[in-house]
This record gives C-alpha cells, sequence and structure tokens, in this order.
C-alpha cells in the first residue's frame, strides 16, 4: 500500500515520448466505489500547482502503466485536461 503523500512525492513519465509531467497535485476518487478515477498534475508553468491561469493534466487510473519507488509511468497519447473535464460535467 502506498500513502497518498508518498504518491505525491513520485514524478510522472508519459512512456510514449518519455516526457515529464511533473508530480501527482490531487486524486480524483469515486467514494461510492471506494477508488481512485484519476491523478491530477499541474499544468505546464505551475509551481505546486500555483502562479498560473494553464489547465492541469487529468488522467484516469486505467492510463497508469506502473507505479514505481520513485516514478508513476503513464501511457498518455493526448493530456486530458481539468478544464476540458469541467466544461463536459456543466453541460450534463
Amino acid at each position: 500500500m502506498v500513502k497518498i503523500s508518498e504518491f505525491q512525492t513520485k514524478e510522472v513519465v508519459n512512456i510514449l515520448d518519455g516526457k515529464r509531467l511533473g508530480q501527482i497535485s490531487d486524486l480524483e476518487i469515486d467514494l461510492r466505489q471506494g477508488r481512485v478515477e484519476a491523478i491530477i498534475i499541474p499544468g505546464p508553468g505551475k509551481f505546486l500547482g500555483l502562479f498560473s491561469s494553464g489547465n492541469d493534466y487529468v488522467i484516469p487510473w486505467r492510463n497508469i502503466v506502473k507505479i514505481g519507488k520513485d516514478v508513476v509511468l503513464v501511457r498518455l497519447e493526448e493530456a486530458l485536461r481539468l478544464e476540458a473535464k469541467q466544461d463536459d460535467e456543466y453541460r450534463a
């Protein structure tokens, strides 16, 4: 098992292009099902989730390939953005 505080210290890397996406700033949790739905990473130009108007990356849990000691490897063909997801929720 991994604590959230330990999980947030891991670097997230996209295995398709080797790009470092950053560190996990938040999680989306389905309380009814008791599972993590997605990890959230501050978008480009943000520092600890602050000081930028950029959008955050929202990476579905199913896109996580491996959780290692220091790194979380994800398969991400197209970065999903928090703002786009929120827009979809408002339309529903």
